[in-house]
């Protein structure tokens, strides 16, 4: 699973973008640029960066840019470090309650930049840091086509169902998951062919196999119908290569992540 970062979108979008090279522009034109470079991160790079981050998310409550560096650096293409802390953010459905990430060695295009261009990343750079859900968001997410997916595929093998049986697949029915300490509890009805309901849960530990492994610990899965309960073999996740998880905390009601992953182009 790798993240990607697509082109801010015309329209306003555009416009801003333009904004931003007329400033930078103007900035650069100064007869000298001696004790005014520093101008060029707070005038273009900063919200440059706040306008590509905005374009990659449907919503964001708080959104904080800090950018590190010498001019030299940045005005050669590369900024050192760039550190970014979210709260509110919804990626891809994914709602995240707080998220706080540190990219170093970014390469960007900021000759197009100060001509007026959106800002891209001209290399994949290291991303590290923490990010936070709380019960609530982590319930909102469950229709995300990302984790949606993910849920169906960890499910279908454990469920005592045929296939054939479940209405489109695995259509889950007012899902709802508890976060406990070290355990999640997920608590749904399976609808199947005939338009019947039946009530399912599934109670599970979860950590970490290795950095790009989730660890589902001694998952437990109880069926109505007088099915009893299963106790089953604990399995992995495979994240993808470009994920290096570090720590993954279940508290009560929150779920914690600390790592890093690589950011495509």
């Amino acid at each position: 699973m790798a993240m990607g970062f697509d082109s801010p979108q015309s329209g306003d979008g555009a416009g801003e973008v333009n904004e931003l090279g007329n400033g930078a522009r103007a900035l650069l034109s100064e007869e000298s640029l001696g004790g005014k470079g520093s101008r060029i991160v707070s005038a273009v790079l900063s919200p440059a960066v706040q306008l590509l981050l905005r374009s990659q998310v449907s919503q964001v409550k708080e959104l904080s840019v800090e950018i590190s560096g010498s001019d030299r650096q940045i005005l050669g293409g590369t900024v050192p470090k760039v550190a970014i802390a979210a709260k509110g953010a919804v990626y891809q459905g994914l709602h995240l309650t707080d998220i706080s990430l540190v990219g170093t060695g970014i390469r960007i295009n900021l000759g197009q930049v100060i001509k007026g261009k959106p800002l891209r990343l001209l290399e994949p750079i290291p991303v590290v840091g923490i990010a936070r859900l709380n019960e609530a968001d982590l319930n909102t997410s469950l229709s995300a086509p990302l984790l949606a997916k993910a849920l169906s595929d960890f499910l279908l093998p454990l469920l005592p169902v045929d296939v054939g049986d479940l209405q489109q697949g695995l259509n889950l029915q007012n899902p709802q998951i508890k976060i406990e300490a070290g355990k999640l509890i997920l608590k749904a009805g399976i609808l199947l062919n005939n338009g019947q309901i039946i009530a399912f849960l599934l109670r599970t530990g979860l950590g970490l196999a290795s950095g790009r492994e989730l660890l589902f610990e001694q998952p437990e899965v109880e069926i109505s119908q007088g099915l009893n309960s299963r106790n089953l073999d604990s399995f992995k996740l495979d994240l993808g290569s470009e994920v290096d998880l570090e720590e993954l905390i279940l508290h009560p009601g929150e779920l914690v992540c600390r790592g890093g992953i690589r950011v495509l182009p």
